[in-house]
């Protein structure tokens, strides 16, 4: 056998690598060369590109998390500090229109870092960061914003520094994070005065004299598009003036000024001594096109022109405003004379970015986006910056998102937004070839979160508002954080590598299809009537009256549908086939008075088609569907399952189609994934009772004759904690796992009864929230019967879900089991936002077995829906690869007795979007899955050069008709006799005759 075509993962981040090389990669930018991202990464490959990757970051990546005074200090009257604008917003009598209130007591205590300096510094040392960025609260060195300078606002940050020296962690220093002394606000109207740039740069100085030794970044000032445009435009934030437009460019016009007055100081007289860097915090948000034209992309170049633009293109390209806010925004933008275009080109030594919960999605007005759609792709804003900006080196300065204020320590929202920005990060560098050095979570812990106040919490730590000590919690997101800083990002595990190796001999390779297409008519050659073929006039057949052939017999082979679907079976070379029978139009009546026997013999007959070219039907009962729950309309009226007379109608219909159908069906399923999200509990103790009672029926009166084996087939996605350090989380998924899948397997396949987490669970619930949910009581006798009726665990899977404890999201909590369903949204998701993790399957088998012991396991379904298109069948491809690899593992690695696996599904007519074969004007056509899953059926699984060959006897297909022969041998011996001795008898009397004729001539 010629070695396998392998596409394993190794591979993949090297083609990956290359493609992006040919797409092009951002060396030196220009102003309007971002425009070129949107359709750079629209064309990436896919799905490989949207893969997490495992890989670390360079060497010498920093590190860090960040605070702001006002979010943290507190003490907003201790130490000598004067009042910051946030101070006098946060104690205004009145709301005015159109802003939002941080709250009664906004920054005053928050969460008192002031007075908490050692705690907070051992929330770093425990993290293990390279850097901390905080910023130094301007009132609280010069109280009015001016001279004199206060000495104990001085003895605190000097400490501060100090402590981070002991630690070996590199301070990062903002000198203004929107907290300007309300005295110059008061006195000269604050950053709408050109006199501020002059005083900024005083207080500078002031702060490079003091703390410029122990300090080699710098931050001017951060967000200045929030300060102007939020500060003095619209008044939604301090100092609440609502100035307008006009005012809002006017204040950004003199952040400019004064950002660049303060990188020149530093240059000229700090920089040649201390050594450091300067430059200022800039936020933005990422915006995508509605469609991908030519005029939504300008669109979106604007938005962030407009919002990132505004101050990037003057520092880091020519002193000058976008050309696209000059052209719209006329005489509203001030002017920058030649003389300060120069002055303020150039006035960064590396470019600070802040990306995420505060301008992105809540402080952007929604004008700036220019009618286009809003996204959080970090890693494509980098690819963006590089591209318009020259390349530059970029710090991540801020970034994170939030979770409800009342989430305590089991953030995994917070973790997973944490996990999607930083793994952008990674591909941003080892894909992109943008050039980031730093990264810094936001923030340290929790704090006064603007103009969210305490409804939100961003922190790392976890703070408690309302005690006194304010003591710092670890929460999920530390453990999280602190790992992958050990790591240095996410390194190849040997878990997460695929492996090589193959099935054993008899393995069960299947596809799915819930019902087959049936179709009962008759073929022409069943037509009895004669015909004679007008070939002079109307070239039609006419048929002539009175006058008949002689009737044949009907014969499988005389239905058309059934060739068709046999023979693209045959083509994908599967060695067994899952579909269902539909009990509604079998016994339409639900019981034996009324028979659809020419169904009947439609399953017999592709029953019977299948076995002749060696396919094995797996056969279920019943499935569950949308209309009645294909059960026959008259129980389906009367209560269904919740009706104990159904128990026994579905044992009956088990009867009759063991006798029709079993000689040639040997591998049966009772009822094929029972929906547990919609059966009453009662319903549920029925249907186990009618599986228990067929699977009994089965093994005395036909498993001797027939021998066929016989099971249920359960529906079993793997239940994941969202926070893999929680206990809680933990027990929330144990629970949801023993609700979905124990419900129904612990009494087969376990001991008898439910499991004893759903019991104690609605105990607990009915007993504290006076519920009545009613688990019923298996009688010893009905223990007995169902404890054990098995012959195999078949389960279907398809995706994995994380859960949590903590309420996050009320549309996707669910109140009944105190869980909360969470996304991990570095995860790859099909069309239908299914999430796609192969690595579930394995956790799964391994859970069946740890619970259930050395059981035969069948994987009876296992697929991902398209949406039509040939691109996103290459999904598909990526799905069998994998979830097919972790399978394997399971059975080589972790020695669970796997016997089968069947992708689901067939083809797109009988379910539309997850067939291997599409279906389209009356044609069936194989997409590349199907003949990438043939490969691997051919192969046996991924055998590798040092796999050795494994050979495995030829298997015959069983023939039902031959079982007559079989059971008779001892007849069909003496016939053969008697027919060899009627043989013999006629050549002698021929050999005799002939002779006595020649004697008698």
């Amino acid at each position: 056998r010629e070695p396998p075509s392998r596409s394993m993962a190794p591979a993949v981040p090297l083609l990956l690598l290359l493609l992006l090389l040919l797409l092009g990669r951002p060396l030196l930018g220009a102003p309007g060369q971002g425009a070129g991202t949107w359709s750079r990464f629209a064309r990436l490959p896919y799905p490989q590109d949207q893969l997490f990757l495992q890989d670390t970051f360079p060497d010498g990546f920093l590190w860090g998390a960040g605070s702001a005074a006002y979010q943290t200090e507190g003490a907003w009257r201790q130490g000598g500090k004067g009042a910051s604008v946030w101070d006098a917003f946060a104690h205004r009598p009145a709301t005015p229109p159109g802003s939002a209130p941080p709250g009664p007591a906004g920054g005053d205590v928050a969460s008192d870092s002031y007075n908490n300096l050692f705690r907070d510094t051992e929330g770093l040392r425990r993290l293990g960061v390279s850097h901390y960025r905080f910023s130094l609260a301007w009132a609280r060195l010069l109280p009015n914003g001016t001279a004199p300078l206060n000495p104990a606002g001085l003895a605190h940050y000097h400490r501060l520094l100090g402590r981070l020296r002991e630690l070996g962690v590199e301070p990062v220093v903002t000198l203004y994070h929107w907290d300007l002394p309300q005295g110059l606000q008061d006195a000269f109207g604050g950053w709408a005065n050109p006199v501020l740039p002059q005083l900024f740069c005083d207080y500078a100085e002031l702060c490079f004299r003091h703390f410029g030794g122990q300090v080699r970044y710098w931050l001017t000032m951060d967000n200045p598009y929030v300060v102007a445009w939020h500060g003095y435009g619209t008044g939604r934030l301090p100092p609440g003036v609502q100035g307008g437009p006009r005012l809002g460019y006017q204040a950004a016009h003199h952040l400019l000024q004064a950002h660049a007055k303060v990188w020149h100081l530093y240059n000229d007289h700090f920089r040649p001594t201390q050594g450091g860097k300067v430059s200022i915090a800039l936020s933005s948000h990422w915006i995508k096109p509605q469609r991908m034209t030519e005029k939504n992309i300008k669109e979106c170049q604007k938005s962030l022109d407009f919002v990132l633009g505004w101050f990037a293109k003057p520092i880091f390209i020519d002193g000058d405003y976008p050309e696209s806010m000059r052209s719209n925004l006329s005489s509203l933008l001030p002017e920058f004379s030649e003389v300060e275009k120069k002055y303020i080109k150039g006035t960064a030594d590396f470019f600070a970015l802040s990306f995420g919960a505060t301008l992105s999605f809540q402080l952007l007005d929604s004008h700036m986006k220019f009618q286009q759609l809003e996204s959080i792709s970090l890693r494509q804003l980098l690819y963006w910056i590089s591209s318009e900006y020259n390349n530059p080196p970029i710090f991540i300065v801020e970034n994170s998102w939030f979770v409800s204020g009342s989430t305590k320590r089991d953030d995994a929202k917070y973790v997973y937004y944490l996990k999607k920005f930083i793994m952008e990060t990674l591909k941003a560098i080892r894909y992109d070839g943008v050039n980031v050095f730093g990264y810094t979570v936001w923030s340290l812990l929790d704090g006064f979160e603007w103009h969210r106040g305490y409804s939100i919490r961003r922190g790392l730590f976890y703070v408690d508002f309302q005690s006194h000590d304010k003591k710092l919690m670890p929460k999920s997101s530390v453990l999280f954080y602190q790992k992958l800083i050990e790591k240095n990002g996410f390194p190849p595990l040997p878990e997460n590598q695929p492996i090589e190796g193959i099935f054993p001999c008899g393995f069960a390779w299947g596809i799915v299809d819930n019902y087959i297409q049936v179709d009962t008519t008759p073929a022409q050659f069943l037509d009895s009537n004669v015909y004679v073929w007008d070939v002079h006039q109307t070239k039609k057949l006419i048929k002539v009256d009175g006058v008949f052939a002689s009737k044949r017999k009907r014969h499988c082979v005389d239905f058309a549908a059934i060739r068709l679907q046999i023979s693209l079976l045959q083509e994908m070379h599967v060695t067994h086939f899952h579909f269902s029978l539909k009990w509604s139009l079998i016994l339409p009546l639900g019981n034996l008075s009324l028979i659809n026997h020419t169904l009947v013999h439609y399953y017999q007959c592709f029953a019977s088609e299948l076995l002749r070219v060696n396919i094995t039907p797996v056969v279920a009962l019943w499935q569950p569907m949308a209309e009645n729950q294909e059960l026959p309309v008259s129980l389906a009226k009367y209560g269904a399952w919740e009706n104990t007379e159904t128990v026994q109608a579905f044992v009956e219909y088990a009867k009759f189609c063991f006798t029709s159908l079993g000689d040639h069906v040997k591998f049966w399923i009772t009822m094929n994934e029972p929906s547990v999200k919609n059966l009453t509990y009662t319903a549920g103790h029925n249907l186990l009772k009618a599986h228990a009672k067929a699977w009994h029926l089965y093994d005395k009166e036909f498993r001797r004759s027939q021998k066929g084996k016989i099971s249920i087939a359960l529906q079993a996605d793997w239940v994941e904690p969202a926070c893999p350090f929680s206990r809680n989380d933990q027990e929330v998924a144990d629970r949801i796992l023993e609700f979905d899948i124990g419900w129904l397997a612990e009494p087969i396949f376990g001991n008898g009864d439910y499991p004893q987490v759903m019991r104690a669970w609605l105990h607990r619930r009915n007993s504290v929230d006076l519920y009545n949910f009613h688990l019923p009581h298996f009688s010893e006798d009905e223990k007995k019967l169902i404890q054990g009726s098995f012959d195999f665990f078949a389960l279907s899977h398809y995706t994995t879900t994380l859960v949590g404890w903590e309420k996050e999201d009320a549309v996707k909590y669910d109140h009944y089991l105190e869980v909360q369903m969470i996304n991990d949204i570095t995860w790859l998701h099909s069309p239908s936002r299914a999430p796609v993790v192969p690595w579930g399957l394995r956790k799964l088998l391994k859970w069946v077995k740890s619970k259930y012991g050395d059981v035969p396991i069948y994987v009876m379904a296992n697929g991902v829906d398209d949406d039509q298109n040939m691109v996103h069948d290459k999904l598909r491809v990526y799905y069998i690869q994998n979830y097919i690899n972790e399978a394997l593992k399971a059975y080589t690695l972790d020695n669970v007795n796997l016997q089968g696996y069947f992708v689901y599904s067939f083809n797109d007519k009988t379910a539309p979007k997850y067939g291997l074969y599409s279906y389209a004007a009356n044609r069936y056509e194989p997409k590349p899955s199907m003949k990438h899953y043939r490969e691997i059926i051919d192969n046996n699984g991924f055998p590798g050069p040092e796999t050795p060959e494994l050979l495995c006897p030829e298997e015959i297909a069983s023939c039902p008709e031959c079982h007559f022969f079989r059971t008779r041998k001892s007849l069909l011996a003496f016939i053969s006799f008697i027919f060899v001795a009627f043989i013999v008898t006629i050549l002698f009397i021929t050999y005799y005759s002939k002779r006595a004729e020649r004697r008698y001539k």
